[in-house]
């Protein structure tokens, strides 16, 4: 009888145990959904207020016309432009976001070893690959 109940109190041991780890591992989600949480509250809240403060009925009249310098419009008033350097952006980004991984890994190189140095090889080989590409379809020549 003895052995039965000590069976049951380690049992209630092991359950709190158990709890008490996934109460740890649960309250880190909880974190990050409240972080989510207010993220969406504070966008809602943006639309929200750009709802209340905006005129309430249509623009008419020589306030919705195109203004240039006083003067009639002539012609289209809305004149497509390509944008061309949009493109060097882009690249730009794709390498600063590969400093970003370059700068830790330089840090903590003589730590990781070989394998941390063949992956940033592969990690290099994929970004130069996509330059060379950029290069050969003429992407970086100003048009």
């Amino acid at each position: 009888m003895a052995n039965r109940i000590e069976r049951k109190s380690r049992l209630g041991e092991d359950l709190l145990i158990f709890w008490g780890r996934c109460s740890k591992i649960l309250y880190q989600y909880v974190v990050v959904a409240v972080f989510l949480l207010g993220a969406i509250g504070v966008a809602v809240a943006a639309l929200a207020a750009n709802w209340l403060v905006r005129p309430k009925r249509p623009v008419a009249g020589a306030k919705g016309e195109t203004y240039e310098c006083g003067l009639e419009t002539q012609g289209p008033t809305w004149v497509r432009f390509k944008v061309s350097y949009f493109l060097y952006a882009l690249i730009f980004l794709l390498f600063d976001v590969e400093t970003v991984f370059l700068y830790p890994w330089a840090v903590k190189f003589q730590v990781m070893g070989w394998f941390a140095f063949a992956e940033m090889i592969v990690f290099i080989g994929i970004l130069v690959l996509g330059l060379w590409y950029a290069w050969k379809e003429g992407a970086l020549e100003w048009k």
